[in-house]
């Protein structure tokens, strides 16, 4: 996707000009500590043909925060015996998974969440019903000939897939309803994968996503389901699908729908070390793995990863930390060195954020709609939108 300007049809008579919307993007934000929300607030249209306004319970497609919601799925089966992130991934899928450049050095589901496994958005990571994860990721595209697994930084959305088709594996059932499971119903979050598993009331608040001219992107669902949850070219019949064959079905990589209110839970979760609601839904330990980071940049000798000009610092197990105060680093969001962890997301005009701040007890959960692919810059690597969303955390 690229920004739209004008666009000339040298081979027609005339140029047609793309307009930008006039529209402003929508935003909601909300605000909490370790017991609940402490200030929230939304501004425009989820749906702008309907004139239907944002909510802080308007479910979005909330673009990469969905990894770590896929994270504590992970973590759930790891607490359950069931997996291992240590383990070659390949015992999991049933077919060797390597890099071709380094076929000795296996890759494990630690690796994959934190983005050292040595594979690369170098193929569609879109991969539709009737394909396999083995026949797509055969190109050597899809992996870093020049870093072996483990010694590399490199934010692939590709893990994804492949983490979810081992959690399929692991846990015996399609991911959408394995992680509703796993999180989402443990959490009493009304959020869902590609709308399979939310109420039909979440379906009716549902955030339409925009391009910068208007038009509409995904998820102008009218109040209903879409007819299809997965990219189907060939028809959409799931009843034959084999359990762990195409883990990007249901996009775990960027497909959660949440709104900013569920997803602040999500935020005192971490707070609260694994704690809901006086329950126990993961171990501090568990939590402290997911967190503390496994790779920081290192400047010297070229750098030991792939920063994507200063935006990723350092990284945990689908958790960002920041900021880093090192050279060539500009993750410092909240533009005061405030540290924090959680994750940013990007996708179809979306910017969201989970943000929290342990030495305070504080969090901020945000998205924002209809921005584009390329919203105007802010001080940091963040865009604009972001840190003004994010200066709504009070120090």
């Amino acid at each position: 996707m690229r920004a739209l300007l004008a666009i000339c049809l040298v081979l027609l008579a005339g140029c047609a000009t793309v307009r930008p919307s006039t529209t402003p993007p929508a935003h909601a934000w909300a605000t909490f500590d370790r017991t609940g929300l402490t200030a929230s607030a939304a501004s425009g249209l989820a749906d702008r043909a309907r004139g239907r306004a944002l909510s802080i319970d308007s479910p979005v497609r909330i673009a990469s925060i969905s990894k770590l919601v896929v994270a504590l799925g992970v973590m759930r089966l790891v607490e359950h015996g069931r997996l291992d992130l240590d383990r070659d991934v390949s015992d999991y899928l049933g077919w060797p998974l390597r890099n071709p450049a380094f076929p000795d050095r296996p890759i494990t589901l630690r690796l994959l969440l934190s983005h050292r496994s040595s594979l690369r958005d170098g193929i569609d990571y879109a991969i539709p019903l009737g394909t396999t994860l083995q026949s797509a990721l055969a190109p050597p595209a899809a992996y870093d000939a020049g870093h072996p697994p483990g010694a590399y930084f490199r934010y692939s959305n590709l893990n994804f897939p492949l983490i979810a088709a081992v959690m399929e594996r692991a846990g015996g059932q399609r991911f959408d309803r394995l992680i509703a499971d796993l999180v989402l119903r443990p959490l009493e979050l009304d959020a869902c994968f590609n709308w399979t598993t939310c109420s039909d009331a979440a379906v009716a608040r549902a955030a339409v996503l925009y391009a910068a001219d208007g038009s509409v992107l995904r998820d102008d669902l009218g109040g209903r389901r879409p007819d299809c949850p997965v990219l189907a070219p060939q028809g959409c019949d799931l009843s034959a699908y084999a359990l762990g064959s195409n883990g990007a079905l249901f996009s775990p990589q960027g497909g959660l729908r949440i709104s900013a209110r569920d997803l602040a839970t999500i935020g005192r979760l971490l707070l609260n070390g694994g704690m809901y609601g006086g329950d126990r839904f993961l171990s501090e330990a568990s939590i402290r793995t997911l967190v503390n980071p496994v790779w920081t940049f290192d400047p010297a000798a070229g750098g030991n990863g792939d920063t994507e000009s200063g935006f990723y610092c350092a990284y945990g197990l689908a958790v960002q930390s920041l900021p880093v105060r090192r050279e060539n680093c500009r993750d410092d969001l909240f533009g005061n060195g405030r540290a924090a962890f959680g994750h940013a997301g990007d996708a179809y005009g979306v910017r969201s954020g989970l943000w929290v701040d342990p030495a305070t007890g504080t969090g901020i959960a945000f998205f924002a709609t209809g921005n584009g692919d390329d919203p105007p810059r802010g001080r940091s690597a963040y865009r604009a939108i972001e840190e003004r969303l994010a200066a709504h955390l009070p120090r």
